[in-house]
This record gives C-alpha cells, sequence and structure tokens, in this order.
C-alpha cells in the first residue's frame, strides 16, 4: 500500500480549517438577464477581489466553483481566456477575480458545487470545517452549494456584500433563507477575520 501524501505540493497548507468558494464568478455575461446580472455583480466582484487578496495573504485556500456552461470538452483555463480575448460584457469582473497558479479550480455541471465534482476530497484533507461562499447568483447557485455543504455539516459563512442576484429582492430572500435554515453567518466581507477560523 502506498504511503499517505504528506502535502499538496506546496500550493496550499497542509491544514486549514477555512477555505473560500467563488461560485460562478468567471463568466461572460452573455445569458438571460445578464444586463441586470453584471450590473449587481460588479460591486461585488470589487468587494471579492479585495477578500481574496486577504485571504491569499492569511494562506487560505481559494477554490473557484463554476460552471461549465453545458460545455462538456470544456477546461478552466477557456473560460477565463474567453472572457478576457473576446468582445464580452463579464470582462471587467474577470480581470478582477482573474484566478492564479495557487487557486484550485472545480466545474460543475449542475447548480451545486457539491454535485458531480470533486471539492469534497480537497476540503476532507485540508480538514476545513468552515466555507466561506461567494459569487452569483445568491438564490440559486449560491443556496445549492450552501444546502449541500450545510447537509456535510459544514459551518458556513455567506458574505452579503459578496453575492448578487438577478433581482436585490431575490438576492436578500435568498440570503435571509440561508441565514435562518442553514445557520450561514451572513456578515460583510471586511468583518471577517481569517486567523478566527483556526
Amino acid at each position: 500500500m502506498p504511503a499517505k501524501s504528506q502535502d499538496l505540493h506546496g500550493n496550499v497548507p497542509d491544514k486549514a480549517k477555512v477555505a473560500l468558494l467563488l461560485i460562478d464568478v468567471i463568466s461572460d455575461f452573455e445569458v438571460e438577464d445578464s444586463e441586470e446580472l453584471f450590473k449587481n455583480t460588479l460591486p461585488i466582484a470589487r468587494n471579492l477581489s479585495i477578500l481574496k487578496e486577504r485571504a491569499k495573504k492569511e494562506r487560505v485556500p481559494v477554490i473557484y466553483v463554476n460552471d461549465n456552461f453545458g460545455k462538456w470538452r470544456s477546461d478552466f483555463k477557456k473560460l477565463p481566456e474567453h472572457c478576457l480575448k473576446d468582445d464580452v460584457r463579464g470582462r471587467p469582473i474577470v480581470e478582477l477575480l482573474l484566478p492564479d497558479d495557487e487557486d484550485y479550480f472545480v466545474l460543475k455541471p449542475k447548480h451545486s458545487g457539491f454535485f458531480s465534482t470533486t471539492p469534497d476530497v480537497l476540503l476532507t484533507y485540508l480538514q476545513v470545517n468552515t466555507l466561506i461562499l461567494t459569487g452569483i447568483t445568491t438564490d440559486i447557485c449560491v443556496l445549492f452549494t450552501a444546502n449541500d455543504a450545510y447537509m456535510r455539516d459544514y459551518n458556513l459563512c455567506v458574505l452579503k456584500d459578496c453575492v448578487a442576484s438577478v433581482k436585490l429582492e431575490e438576492n436578500e430572500h435568498a440570503l435571509k433563507h440561508i441565514k435562518r435554515v442553514l445557520k450561514a453567518d451572513t456578515r460583510l466581507s471586511n468583518e471577517i477575520d481569517f486567523n478566527a477560523f483556526n
């Protein structure tokens, strides 16, 4: 039997009590209702960019969980390339949130970041017990991911200034539901102290 791997090749710490998930932020925003969604996402992308930078300084793993948009032959690298090279609405957001070499990514086929995907293996290895969920849309993919994380007994933070939906009232309703039913912390991103999770 082979020896258990002692590290993840220096990319992330061997143990991390918290991980930051960015859900569906790499998008061209060329879908139905995309103009309204883009307008609501741009401000949270700025907040998320600052949060991600803080997370990196604290060696908190950053995991992009992104829709494959039904393109089963796609890979994650093609998504940002498309958004940066082609004339698409989502370019400013992707420029703010561009993944780097140390980030992890998961392509998801459905709404939840846990459905038919692989983050469980990484999160278990790291011994993560708290997930900070950010991204779009709060009332669909963030909600479904939060629900599945809750069912797996993760503590949840869904930061209200780092999530967006097409309609502001749908966003507020989803946040209230996530806080009440899934027991998530919905504070502002500048109130997060990553060291408090260790």
